[in-house]
């Protein structure tokens, strides 16, 4: 029995180590340079979008190639994406239940260099709609592995004519060309808008922007060969033949090349300079106004395209980009795990229930600052944190046995209290000398008693100490029904947003604590109208 794909259909193991999709000297297939962007005009490139529409993409991927090499803004809003994906390793993720000799083999084929070199290759659809990298299948210990990944051109493919999304090999000889064989080509095409395949690229609505750039600066470069070069004016007499006329405009032209002219006599010339700068507020508006949409194309922003943005704003929309960024990995690791992993698996190990799957995993950015301050207020209120969470938030590992180990600085040991002259021993201490005075006799209220305080100063001065004396020493009828709800659900919480969100609906009770402060702030209130 012959090798089974995931789908469980036998395979045709003869094709698997052997290049299907060459390049020919003529024919379907050809690689002779073909030219489409040197004489686009806007009925030529609406032609090219209608047959691109009903599946001859030719052309059209043509032009988009030529695209990359003639438009430099495009071309780099390009490399940009392409590199912030380059960018992200990729990770393998093995469910639960997977044998460990299939989850080794797959860490294998994505540790092999010519991964990282066939992830790339994908992204060259995210331009022209869809990329096809042929797979080179050989024995390698023990396990039938894909050694090499080969970029093919776009052009090399067609679509079918149905439903225009199935890619089909280009072949001579026939108008709907041929199946392409199973485990051989990984197919990636990116999401970027529903519909047909050969209007998934972003090089459709980028073709008018080129078109647009193209003819603004033919025209810029036409007006600034006429604009820096003086108006040179030539006067010639009433009498003078048309020979005169003809050596006198020869005599101007060669002022502009030659800087030097013979003219008739009795003719003179004037020089007329141009001022201003009409030229770069018409064409070069012209030409920023399609760089910006062709950067919130590509790139999703315009600010860390433009020279002009300030720092700040290119950090702030750069989490648009990341959200694109998300998008290209996600869809990448469709198409990997559909047309390679699964593939991969079974043809070693037979089809699984469950295949370890391949993903780029894009880090959020963190805020450090905010994250620091607040676990320096949270944790001193009893909020618990792991160590191995809020060390991946941050982006420092566990220490070895042998590393170095950053220390806080040594604080400086603390300077001795200023020696105090110690108060005079109160007059009575059970009960205390201001509910003694409270309660002596000859007064009926506190208000009474505090006026007689005033008044009987014998005793010594009374202030706010004194008030402290009437506070009973343990707090926690009235710090307890205040703390313990934010505690319980500080305690119940397991992450930070958590905790934030169970504080918000927490409901303390200060009702003790309000009892008290208002007892006391109305005896301080007299003690102070009474000095007073």
């Amino acid at each position: 029995m012959g090798m089974t794909g995931p789908d469980g259909q036998t395979v045709d193991q003869s094709v698997l180590g052997a290049e299907i999709a060459t390049p020919t000297l003529y024919g379907r297939r050809r690689t002779i340079e073909e030219r489409v962007a040197g004489a686009l005009v806007p009925e030529r490139l609406a032609h090219i979008l209608r047959q691109a529409q009903l599946g001859e993409t030719r052309d059209y991927l043509t032009l988009a190639m030529e695209m990359e090499e003639r438009y430099l803004h495009y071309a780099s809003q390009l490399q940009t994406r392409y590199l912030a994906l380059d960018g992200i390793a990729p990770s393998v993720e093995v469910p639960d239940g997977v044998p460990k000799a299939i989850g080794d083999f797959v860490h294998e084929i994505v540790e092999d260099p010519e991964f990282g070199e066939m992830a790339s290759m994908t992204s060259d659809g995210i331009g022209k709609g869809y990329a096809v990298p042929e797979t080179m299948w050989e024995y390698e210990r023990k396990r039938l592995r894909p050694v090499k990944y080969i970029f093919r051109d776009q052009r090399f493919f067609r679509l079918d004519r149905l439903t225009h999304t199935d890619i089909r090999l280009d072949v001579d000889g026939s108008f709907e060309g041929v199946e392409l064989p199973a485990a051989k080509f990984i197919r990636h095409v990116p999401r970027i808008r529903a519909g047909v395949t050969s209007r998934a690229g972003l090089a459709r609505p980028a073709a008018w922007a080129f078109m647009l750039q193209a003819f603004t600066l033919q025209d810029w470069a036409g007006f600034t060969e006429v604009y820096g070069i003086p108006m040179r004016l030539g006067r010639y007499n009433q009498n003078a033949s048309d020979t005169d006329k003809r050596s006198l405009l020869n005599g101007l032209r060669m002022f502009a090349n030659d800087g030097a002219a013979i003219i008739p006599e009795g003719a003179s010339v004037e020089m007329f300079k141009v001022e201003g700068s009409h030229g770069s507020a018409v064409f070069g508006g012209l030409l920023e106004y399609v760089d910006a949409s062709i950067s919130k194309l590509v790139v999703g922003q315009t600010m860390t395209a433009d020279s002009g943005s300030s720092e700040a704003q290119a950090k702030v929309h750069n989490e648009v980009r990341l959200d694109i960024i998300k998008a290209d990995c996600r869809q990448r690791a469709r198409t990997v795990n559909r047309d390679l992993i699964q593939w991969a698996v079974a043809l070693n190990f037979g089809p699984q229930e469950r295949y370890p799957t391949v993903q780029w995993p894009v880090a959020e950015p963190e805020d450090v600052v905010g994250l620091s301050d607040s676990l320096a207020k949270l944790i001193p209120l009893g909020l618990r944190v792991g160590q191995t969470e809020v060390r991946g938030k941050l982006g420092v590992g566990k220490p070895n046995g042998d590393d170095d180990v950053l220390t806080p600085p040594a604080t400086p040991p603390p300077e001795p209290p200023p020696e105090q002259v110690p108060a005079p021993a109160p007059a009575a201490s059970k009960p205390s000398a201001l509910a003694a005075r409270l309660q002596g006799p000859g007064t009926t209220c506190p208000c009474c008693g505090v006026s007689r305080l005033a008044y009987d100063r014998t005793a010594g001065s009374y202030g706010a100490d004194d008030v402290f004396e009437l506070v009973p020493t343990a707090f926690e009828g009235i710090s307890k029904p205040l703390l313990e709800p934010l505690l319980e659900a500080i305690d119940k919480a397991t992450n930070f947003e958590e905790a934030l969100a169970a504080i918000e609906v927490a409901s303390p009770d200060s009702k003790p604590l309000l009892e008290r402060l208002a007892t006391l702030m109305t005896i301080s209130r007299g003690i102070g109208d009474a000095k007073d």
